[in-house]
């Protein structure tokens, strides 16, 4: 079941399901521990989850280790209004979330590991090996991030250049509009082929109608 947080007009935060108030720190937690909730205006009931969370990301950046640099957010606010907007915000949501499965899959590795061939490194020590790579982890996938972005950007200049040279052919009244278009070579040969034809018949209807000049 849904997690309801409710936004009162003075910013604080009400857990429906334990009725007290609660912090962006407690909300933060949630979302660590994958619970299912939604925040909404106490009065209208608004969805505003999002900018919650969009909240919480702006806080984690302003502090600690950041996961964007400044010319990643940049790049991003450029694409707003963009064309290309909803392609880049699929990118970089698909790309997060294979890195996100990327680390899942190491960390059961580590614990399978753990209780397998290496018995005597619990757990603990895994998870506090793990906790201690964890800037390491957030520099990494900010690297990662700027790579798709980057990507996402060289395939917008790829398909720029792509429609440049697509339109740039005339297409009636530019420069060579009034040359003749060039004929296939098949297509010149039917028509030499058609004219010999004609000639042979003018030839031979002039030969009937002056029988004189025919004999000479």
């Amino acid at each position: 079941m849904t997690r309801i947080i409710k936004k009162y007009p003075n910013r604080r935060l009400y857990d429906t399901e334990t009725s007290t108030y609660i912090t962006l720190a407690e909300i933060k937690q949630f979302v660590l521990e994958y619970q299912d909730f939604q925040v909404q205006d106490a009065r209208s009931g608004e969805d505003l989850t999002r900018s919650i969370l969009l909240q919480i990301i702006l806080e984690e950046e302003s502090g600690g280790v950041p996961m964007f640099s400044g010319d990643m957010l940049a790049n991003v606010i450029r694409y707003y209004g963009h064309s290309m907007q909803g392609l880049m915000g699929n990118y970089l949501e698909r790309s997060i979330h294979a890195f996100h499965e990327a680390q899942q899959k190491f960390q059961d590795s580590a614990k399978k590991l753990a209780v397998g061939d290496y018995p005597k490194f619990g757990p603990e020590a895994w998870q506090q090996l793990l906790n201690s790579q964890g800037p390491g982890l957030q520099t990494m996938l900010g690297d990662y991030l700027e790579k798709s972005a980057s990507s996402v950007v060289g395939m917008q200049e790829e398909l720029r250049k792509q429609a440049m040279q697509l339109f740039s052919i005339p297409l009636g009244g530019g420069p060579g509009a009034a040359q003749s278009a060039p004929v296939p070579p098949k297509a010149t040969s039917r028509a030499k082929s058609s004219a010999r034809k004609k000639a042979g018949k003018v030839k031979k209807t002039a030969a009937r109608a002056s029988p004189g000049k025919a004999e000479e």
